[in-house]
């Protein structure tokens, strides 16, 4: 099984990571991919969930940054709405792109984790630039028409992965 499409860890939503333990891991900044991470895609409706664990996000002093494919007014809402910076039309899984947040951040790569719901632009880029990563479930079935394409290869990693016993209960795909 390649490598760079295996995340380091599986996370049923954004709101489910353990912030604590991403400190003891010794990571010190997060990268979000947008659409289906944390909007539903194509939108800029920022959940009442995703606005507090935000603040969990800057209470614990750690930075952030939002790494996406798209641009526009949208990102700029969003991005504004969470008090985080973003990396847009990214370009992702271009390398480029993941260190463009690490440098946003003032963080090394190695120390930041990039969360995203999609294993070919988010898991691959960031594992690529070095990033520890982790993978969401996406928040809707509504996707980008080749996105729709890719989750249909993500389907046989991921299944390969439950059966192997590497995705914890509760996590959906």
């Amino acid at each position: 099984m390649p490598a760079w499409f295996k995340p380091d860890l599986f996370v049923p939503s954004v709101t489910g990571i353990d912030l604590a333990d991403l400190k003891a891991r010794g990571l010190a900044g997060l990268c979000f991919d947008l659409d289906n991470t944390l909007v539903p895609w194509n939108t800029a409706d920022v959940s009442r969930e995703i606005m507090d664990w935000f603040a969990q996000v800057h209470a614990a002093g750690l930075p952030a940054c939002i790494v996406t494919n798209a641009g526009g007014q949208r990102v700029s809402v969003v991005s504004e709405m969470l008090g985080v910076p973003a990396v847009v039309w990214a370009g992702k899984p271009s390398v480029t792109a993941f260190l463009a947040g690490a440098k946003l951040m003032r963080v090394h790569p190695a120390r930041v984790a990039m969360v995203g719901d999609q294993l070919f632009t988010d898991i691959l880029g960031a594992k690529r630039a070095g990033m520890f990563t982790i993978l969401v479930a996406p928040i809707t079935p509504r996707d980008f028409a080749t996105t729709k394409i890719l989750r249909l290869a993500e389907r046989f990693f991921l299944r390969r992965w439950r059966r192997e016993g590497l995705i914890p209960p509760g996590y959906r795909s």
